[in-house]
């Protein structure tokens, strides 16, 4: 008796647990549907019931709230017992139990489960539920997510998909006809919402003017609200298409937006407007975005300055720039340390340095500091010569050259020392001012300075300070600048050797001057022109004639040939103020011999001088 009762009771367990897999119902929360049940990730589900030991950091990582069931006491074989045990009971009791209807088989299934809930539920420790709970929570509020996307799906899906892709190939194949558009979005009777109207707008290979047209059609529907998610995304498809008639169609639109309600349009979207504009050349326009964020409601950043002064010098408007640095620095609103050079170098260029100064100044507070080339730049242009409003064009402005010339040696002193020995053009401009100005004393002083830390100046800076200290008078210090240029090896050349000459000779120092002469023509062997005028001139200055047409004899045996103004200067001053005419026409026949061509004027005078004479020694003869 107890063999097939027991063997009743097993046959009884597995009928039992085959009716619940096969007729048990998938357990769906209310919260989710079911296209996101669906999307679970299956392999989380398998680990859970593959997992042998659920500690508590498992079950903390785990999406899914663990089933008591799963935590019972009882291993599988015990609990197969168990139930066998308990369907032996029932045999006995009556055979009508064991063959019973469906129901009843659930009905046990469910009362089994709770059984076992309840015996596997003493296991749990006051740590485990409080996670299992908190796992559940935060479950609820993913399937809350879950039903809220899946009500933006069926929002979208509002719209029958043939509608949406008729719209979508009239406005790709659509010309510029607005008005037949709107009467043709009108028939096919579309559900309006952000993102149905997103969706079209960045829909790719639609023109430009079909979008706005879609836009002022959906702006008249009183179902429609506009957002800023909808006006970034018109904005973003129209600025890539750089088209100069859509990027003032769509200022016209945004304006119209941006009146009707304050803070609906953003900044990046103004700043994409302002950007377009400066790419198609249209500096006025960016300039009219710019000054619009206080009436929009909108608020300016770093970009916003950028792209309107980027705009602005590209149509040379420096003026208008200026003021929008000032704002820009006013306001603290510095871009990246590219983009500051790139402004100090648009400033540079329109002749605005002070104001680019004003922008590195601000800049080298807030710690950003632009590229070394525009830093060259702006000291460049900073020492760059500036010619007065007066009579005079080549008279220099002295006082304005002195307070930039300034600001450009204080920005010599934020170079460092590595930097310093590739900052030979900066350093030279500064020297090539102050020698311009006549503060011969400050260059020296930084030529000095560059000789100690660097960079080493080379024969082009020696030269613009010696030719700067003859100037003004002082050759002996131009010649100590001299012998230090040979004592570091460089050797002086035929410029350097006629400006010390010409500063001899405009101090009435001949002796000296021919001293330099006779040095040059050793290390030398071709001198240059200037120097042999710079001679002439000065002994025709003291009338030494014969010294002056000897050498420009001599000029011929160091190749270097007279031209016809040495030739002119020279002949004039024998007429002049020697008032020897045989010279000067020994000279004029001489030039022919050269297949040089004195002018009219000069062989007038030649004769002029000579028939005053000749009456002359005429007048002595007959009074004689």
């Amino acid at each position: 008796m107890w063999r097939p009762s027991s063997l009743l009771a097993r046959r009884s367990f597995f009928s039992k647990k085959t009716a619940a897999q096969k007729f048990r119902a998938t357990v769906f929360h209310s919260q989710v549907p079911n296209s996101e049940f669906l999307n679970l990730s299956v392999p989380r589900i398998e680990f859970l019931f593959h997992k042998s030991d659920f500690s508590t950091w498992e079950c903390g990582k785990s999406n899914f709230c663990p089933n008591p069931r799963f935590f019972s006491s009882n291993s599988s074989e015990d609990y197969e017992e168990e139930l066998a045990e308990s369907s032996v009971l029932e045999v006995n009791e009556g055979s009508n139990e064991v063959s019973g209807s469906a129901d009843n088989v659930f009905d046990e299934s469910t009362s089994s489960i709770s059984s076992e809930f309840e015996a596997g539920s003493s296991i749990f420790n006051d740590g485990l539920a409080a996670e299992i709970d908190d796992n559940s929570v935060r479950l609820d509020e993913k399937f809350d997510s879950f039903a809220t996307e899946d009500e933006n799906i069926e929002k979208m899906e509002e719209n029958d998909m043939e509608k949406v892709q008729s719209l979508l190939s009239l406005l790709q194949s659509s010309g510029t006809a607005d008005r037949s558009l709107e009467e043709d979005f009108e028939k096919m009777g579309l559900i309006l919402n952000d993102d149905f109207v997103v969706m079209v707008l960045e829909t790719p290979y639609v023109p430009g003017e079909s979008l706005i047209g879609f836009f002022r059609w959906v702006l008249k529907k009183s179902e429609f609200k506009v957002t800023m998610r909808v006006i970034d995304a018109l904005v973003s498809a129209i600025c890539k298409a750089n088209r100069k008639r859509e990027a003032y169609a769509l200022w016209d639109l945004v304006q119209e937006v941006g009146e009707k309600e304050s803070g609906i349009l953003s900044t990046g979207s103004l700043n994409q407007l302002i950007a377009l504009f400066s790419r198609l050349g249209k500096g006025k326009a960016a300039l009219d975005v710019f000054n619009k964020f206080g009436d929009f409601g909108s608020i300016t950043n770093a970009d916003t300055y950028y792209f309107t002064v980027e705009a602005l010098c590209k149509r040379s408007f420096f003026d208008w720039a200026c003021s929008i640095c000032e704002k820009m620095v006013h306001e603290d609103k510095l871009s990246s340390s590219e983009r500051v050079g790139k402004i100090i170098s648009h400033l540079c260029r329109g002749s605005k340095a002070k104001d680019a100064h004003s922008v590195y100044l601000s800049a080298k507070d807030k710690k950003i500091y632009p590229p070394r080339s525009s830093v060259n730049f702006l000291i460049s242009s900073l020492c760059r010569l500036r010619a007065n409003d007066k009579e005079t064009p080549t008279e220099i402005d002295k006082e304005t050259d002195r307070e930039t010339v300034s600001l450009a040696l204080e920005m010599l002193k934020d170079y460092t020392r590595e930097d310093r020995m590739y900052a030979i053009k900066p350093f030279s401009s500064v020297i090539r001012k102050l020698c311009w100005i006549e503060d011969v004393e400050r260059a020296k002083t930084l030529l000095l300075e560059m000789i100690d830390v660097g960079p080493p100046p080379g024969n082009a800076i020696f030269n613009t300070v010696i030719n700067g200290l003859a100037k003004v008078g002082d050759v002996d210090e131009a010649m100590k600048i001299m012998r230090l240029m040979e004592s570091r090896g460089l050797k002086p050349d035929v410029y350097t050797y006629s400006v010390i000459m010409s500063g001899y000779a405009k101090g009435g120092s001949m002796e000296e001057a021919c001293k330099i002469f006779d040095e040059a023509k050793k290390k030398h062997s071709r001198l240059s022109p200037v120097t042999y005028h710079t001679l002439i001139r000065g002994f025709c200055k003291l009338e030494q004639y014969d010294a002056a047409v000897n050498l420009l004899r001599e000029m011929k045996d160091y190749g270097v040939h007279p031209n016809h103004d040495e030739y002119n200067k020279l002949i004039k001053s024998l007429c002049l103020k020697a008032l020897d005419w045989e010279t000067a026409e020994k000279l004029r026949e001489e030039m022919k011999e050269n297949g040089l061509i004195l002018n009219g004027r000069t062989t007038a005078l030649i004769n002029a001088v000579k028939e005053l004479q000749e009456g002359t020694s005429q007048e002595v003869t007959a009074a004689a």
